[in-house]
């Protein structure tokens, strides 16, 4: 009976311990299409591609697409958003179908360290995009705060007002 018991937790640590394991992408190096949505997936990414385009955005689990783009690096910034499907994962690859495109463009993922990956078309390693991963909360609190405010006395708020 001691011997089943340890045999079950055992084999439900190994399990556990396979499933962490299994969960984790390797440090470096080409991800497989699962593992890069588990890498990517509703976390925030600042990015920059080869030819200037930049922005922050998230892919969600649904293959949905939010954030900013700047086309080429200059001019406004614009917001994006991409319906649930967009971006979808299969067994060996990572596709994205946008509506107007007459072809639906693969994805190469390679992970460059535990916050980072480059992302390039299939085929064409010269089309990619570099993403860090960010954290909208530390962003926040390291931006640079903004000039004091004056205080005012009554003697300046007259002299502002008849200005």
């Amino acid at each position: 009976m001691l011997a089943r018991s340890l045999l079950v937790v055992a084999g439900v640590a190994a399990g556990v311990l396979a499933g962490v394991l299994g969960a984790m992408p390797a440090q470096a190096g080409e991800l497989r299409p699962e593992e890069a949505k588990r890498f990517v997936a509703g976390k925030l990414f600042a990015y920059t591609c080869f030819e200037g385009t930049k922005g922050l955005g998230r892919i969600l689990a649904d293959g949905s697409v939010h954030g900013t783009i700047q086309v080429r690096g200059s001019g406004p910034v614009r917001l994006m958003s991409l319906p649930a499907g967009t971006v979808r994962v299969a067994p060996d690859s990572i596709c994205a179908s946008v509506r107007g495109m007459p072809f639906s463009p693969c994805f190469a993922v390679n992970q460059l360290d535990s916050r980072s990956f480059r992302g390039s078309i299939s085929g064409l390693s010269f089309a990619y995009c570099d993403f860090v991963r960010r954290n909208p909360r530390v962003d926040l609190a390291e931006t640079s705060p903004q000039p004091p405010h004056r205080v005012l006395d009554s003697t300046t708020m007259r002299s502002t007002i008849s200005e």
